[in-house]
């Protein structure tokens, strides 16, 4: 993985790529974040109304039939049956640990609570974490098992509670938020998702979800048939993240430069153009504005299936990582974080 940089006007010279991630400070970028006392998370307001309890029946109640994410595959999964996104009802992960290598304001000095939750709605050819989305890598768990995993990672010092693809199991999370925030919870929670939601559904996260972490993969119908085997991922996605910015707005940053509330929105340069990276941010600049935070990545390779699917068989060049970068300054998006690496030459 590769180093993670505040965006900055002009670029530096790329540097060879680390192993592990070097985490840059944080430095101020053109449009800087407000530095003000982070709130209480929005999840315990909700506790001591009890709406907490009903948003979880709610979303329970839309696993039968299962109509959480936009495929709507009518899996009764509360018999035990499992979805498209290889899931019943019972929350499974892969992985709760703390994370260091995520962007600056949701790793902090002390990392990223991160939980890693087994299959996914998506069936991304290019996967890095196909063990995990793709082959069902993980283990069952209780919601007070999973509630103890939350608890633990806080107790560890994590800055907060990252779910990472955790759309197809919402339900089972804020059944285990319930008995975490019962038990002393008190970090944001981070929801790190490849975008591809349904609006009715995170409604039912509004006030619960802190920070938003989407991806917007791709500008085609095409190219996400292609590489994720979804045509509807554009129309579902886009209108997925106005709802979350419509939910949280900017990303907002306590005095240590840690995100308590807000959207950063993640898009990977893949060869060839093939996301149609500038067609993605003009809807950002458009539909958005220059506030919203962008974190450009440059850590494609042909992984699972990709080998065998030419232009995804070989890494992003440093040109077309440079041209999306351009593409974001040109369009004015100046809030975010980009990736200085060494990409593959031109022409391999």
């Amino acid at each position: 993985m590769t180093a993670i940089q505040p965006m900055k006007s002009e670029r530096t010279e790329a540097q060879p790529a680390a192993e592990t991630a070097d985490i840059a400070g944080i430095a101020e970028s053109p449009r800087s974040p407000c530095f003000d006392h982070a709130p209480h998370p929005g999840y315990l307001r909700l506790l001591e109304t009890g709406e907490l309890a009903e948003r979880a029946r709610l979303l329970d109640a839309m696993q039968s039939p299962c109509v959480l994410c936009p495929r709507r595959c009518g899996v009764d999964r509360k018999s035990g049956r499992t979805g498209v996104c290889g899931a019943d009802h019972r929350p499974k992960i892969a992985a709760a640990s703390i994370h260091m290598w995520e962007e600056p304001p949701i790793t902090g000095m002390r990392g990223s609570g991160t939980i890693f939750f087994s299959g996914c709605t998506l069936q991304c050819i290019f996967c890095q974490n196909y063990p995990i989305s793709q082959l069902g890598a993980g283990r069952i768990l209780t919601p007070e098992e999973l509630a103890r995993q939350m608890l633990r990672l806080q107790k560890r010092g994590a800055h907060n509670i990252n779910l990472v693809t955790p759309t197809h199991q919402a339900p089972a999370f804020v059944q285990a938020l319930l008995v975490a925030a019962s038990e002393g919870l008190r970090i944001p929670i981070v929801y790190n998702t490849s975008g591809y939601e349904s609006v009715e559904a995170l409604r039912l996260l509004e006030g619960i979800v802190d920070v938003y972490l989407p991806d917007v993969k791709y500008d085609s119908d095409e190219a996400a048939r292609l590489c994720s085997r979804r045509s509807d991922y554009v129309a579902h996605n886009r209108a997925a993240l106005l709802e979350m910015w419509r939910q949280v707005g900017p990303i907002r940053t306590d005095a240590e430069g840690l995100a308590y509330r807000g959207m950063l929105v993640r898009h990977m340069v893949l060869p060839d153009n093939l996301a149609g990276s500038e067609k993605c941010f003009e809807f950002l600049a458009r539909e958005i504005g220059p506030d919203v935070w962008v974190s450009l990545m440059n850590q494609y390779f042909p992984a699972y299936k990709a080998l065998q699917v030419p232009p995804l068989d070989r890494k992003a060049t440093s040109d077309e990582y440079e041209s999306a970068f351009k593409a974001l300054e040109r369009l004015g998006l100046h809030n975010g974080f980009v990736q200085e690496c060494d990409g593959a030459p031109e022409g391999e």
